[in-house]
Formats: C-alpha cells, structure tokens, sequence
C-alpha cells in the first residue's frame, strides 16, 4: 500500500457526498464466482444504493436490470448460476451491474483481462457509446498494445502522476521509458 493523504473532489463536491454518481467494476479475482447468485441478481446489486432498507425491488427496477443484460448481450443468461459463465461473459455481468447504476462516473479495473476478443469489442463498444452519452470513463489498463485503440486520454503512474493528456501527446516512447525506469522501444519504433 503507498501511504496517501488529500481529499477528493467530484463535481465540487466531496467524493463522499457525490457517491451515487459513481459506479465501479472491480478485477473479476476479488469476486467469488461460486457464490449461489443468478446472473440478474447480481446486476441487481447496482441498485440497492437507491433502493431504502428492507424494500424489495419493484418491477420497474427488473426492468432495468433485464436492460442493462441486453445491452451488454446477456438478457438469456438472467437465471443463470453466475459460475456457470464465461470470463467475457462475468466481466459484461459486471458491466451491467454497473449499468444500471446509470453513474456519470464509471471507474473499471482491468476490464478486459481474460476476456475473450468478442466480450472485449462488444465492451469497447459500449464504452464508446456510454461516452457519447456524456458518461466519464476511467479504466485501469496495463495492456500497452491497445491504448492507442481504446483511450482518448491517458495518465502514466508510478508512485506518482508522470504524464497526463491526450493519448497521442502523452503515450510516447519518452514518457514510458520514465514510467517503467527503464528502456522502453514501442512497437514500430525500435531504431
């Protein structure tokens, strides 16, 4: 853990009074995939934030739940185990769950890792999309290959913020020699 201190701010607001904004995807290995929950129960879960104590869901929150698994192709999946998926197939559950949030701020931790290429396009899609939409996206990404592809803007850590920008100003062979420490050669750059 790196020691950390400051507050954070979104909107103008303290992140703690601003949370509904935001929805979060988690890495698939901090969850437990034979935990007894169907797939429609779990995105589900995006909802209780809004939902008041010992209430249940109303028809109109299945609702939405049966349309954030369409949008991310999952709408014959709804009663299925959650083990019983794919990897693609959990990280667009998880998508969905997000969805339904419908957050201005969505934050996703390495969404793509062990996804096949169909779940990673059709989630690059719909992020593309969300972003039309006026949503913020922030992605934790280490697959250098593909920032170019997917990322408008780019910020560079190594213990500290390095490089911040546009992706084609800022994702330079410069920058990720100064953010691995080390001599870094992109590919169709090697002299």
């Amino acid at each position: 853990m790196i020691d950390h201190e400051g507050t954070s701010f979104i909107d103008g607001k303290m992140l703690s009074q601003n949370l509904g904004s935001i929805s979060y995807v988690e890495q698939k290995a901090d969850i437990d995939y034979n935990f007894p929950i169907k797939v429609k129960e779990c995105v589900s879960l995006g909802l209780f934030s809004k939902v008041k104590p010992l209430s249940t869901l109303k028809k109109q929150d299945w609702q939405c739940v049966q349309e954030a698994l369409s949008q991310v192709d999952l709408a014959g999946y709804a009663n299925r185990q959650i083990s019983q998926l794919s990897g693609g197939q959990f990280q667009r559950m998880l998508l969905a769950r997000c969805l339904v949030q419908d957050a201005d701020y969505i934050f996703l931790d390495e969404p793509f890792v062990g996804i096949d290429i169909i779940s990673e396009e059709m989630i690059v899609e719909l992020l593309q999309r969300l972003k039309k939409e006026g949503k913020t996206i922030l992605i934790i990404h280490h697959d250098l290959s593909k920032v170019k592809a997917y990322f408008d803007h780019v910020l560079l850590l190594n213990k500290k913020a390095l490089a911040f920008g546009q992706t084609e100003t800022v994702f330079t062979q410069e920058n990720l020699t100064k953010t691995y420490q080390s001599q870094f050669v992109m590919a169709g750059d090697a002299s």
